[in-house]
């Protein structure tokens, strides 16, 4: 392969000439919603092209001249604080990369307090950062939502809300809680309480939370709201919620626990009151983070596949941007239980 001239400009019409194209070729294989029009032996010759000469198209340039960003954005409702200790925001970034890294887009990384969200929405699709947007932990207190579904910007959902008109890809995480809290049951637990992954403003954490109740009033078990508890994202507030648990009732042989990172703070807190997982009590856990599987004892979880949903959200939200009409799209990703060492049979 030649050298690379790095002291000249490699143009769009260079890269036609090699590959023996017209320029207009060459763009419309740059172009995601044109490459169906070329075919696979002429979009091959002019990627080689671009490979051998090293060209990098002005990507300012082909958002003017198709009205396009040439980006997505991926907002996360949080806080930086709860950001930086997400542990699969990394999976879910590079799902997104994975796809996005095969077009011409860039992905842009936007956070929103809550009670931010209105302006945040309106000031990315006004000034026209982004072709569609991808919210990662949506809230049902979001008011900004409403205002995104009417704009008909193409929008999707990482996680279920039960009233908005937003596409959205997310984990069955009711029927994930019930599977989890059954896994219990079938152990003979029936004093099991509950933490969950977030306040009840996520709805990751309604729904866990029911399905934590479904699987109770299968077992007819009566729901009782003194062993369940609110964690915040983090290990500190599992500490908390599990040692509150402990004083107030210590009678109860298991916990689901809707988050590992929750439950990392949820064992730490078992250690400290002098007892052991789960000689004395069961944890059954929620994501399978990457550490799970080295905790002490290592924990049985729901196994969560951040880089899948994120995959799979990026493909319907360019599927959404390609569209000329506006389609309300759900998908739902099956999760399974990973069984460790941290339950076992009460007798």
């Amino acid at each position: 392969m030649e050298e690379k001239n790095l002291d000249k400009t490699i143009t769009a019409q260079d890269v036609a000439d090699l590959a023996g194209v017209s320029r207009t070729t060459v763009s419309f294989v740059l172009n995601v919603e044109k490459r169906e029009s070329i075919s696979e032996g002429t979009r091959q010759k002019v990627i080689d092209a671009i490979d051998q000469l090293g060209y990098v198209p002005n990507i300012t340039a082909q958002a003017l001249a198709s009205r396009s960003a040439k980006a997505i954005g991926l907002v996360m409702t949080r806080s930086p604080r709860y950001i930086a200790s997400d542990t699969f925001l990394p999976q879910i970034i590079g799902g997104l990369l994975d796809v996005v890294k095969k077009t011409n887009l860039s992905l842009l990384v936007e956070w929103v307090e809550a009670g931010e969200q209105i302006t945040v929405y309106r000031k990315l699709i006004q000034a026209k950062h982004i072709d569609g947007m991808i919210l990662l932990t949506p809230r049902e207190d979001d008011r900004g939502l409403k205002e995104l579904a009417s704009l008909e910007v193409p929008a999707v959902l990482m996680g279920t809300l039960t009233e908005t008109n937003l596409s959205s890809v997310d984990l069955d995480n009711r029927a994930a809680a019930k599977m989890a809290v059954g896994h219990l049951l079938e152990q003979n637990h029936r004093r099991i309480a509950c933490i969950t992954n977030a306040g009840i403003s996520f709805s990751s954490a309604q729904e866990r939370l029911l399905g934590y109740k479904d699987a109770l009033e299968e077992a007819g078990i009566v729901y009782d709201q003194k062993l369940v508890r609110y964690a915040d994202f983090d290990p500190q507030s599992g500490f908390a919620c599990m040692q509150d648990l402990l004083e107030e009732d210590p009678d109860f042989t298991a916990v689901f626990v809707a988050s590992d990172n929750v439950a990392m703070g949820a064992l730490s807190a078992i250690r400290a009151k002098g007892l052991q997982a789960p000689a004395d009590l069961s944890v059954v856990g929620f994501d399978d983070i990457p550490w799970a599987k080295f905790a002490s004892p290592p924990l049985t979880t729901v196994h969560l596949p951040a880089q899948k949903l994120a995959k799979a959200a990026c493909l319907l939200l360019l599927d959404l941007i390609k569209s000329d009409t506006v389609q309300i799209r759900h998908q739902r990703i099956e999760s399974e239980l990973i069984v460790r060492d941290s339950t076992a049979q009460l007798v």
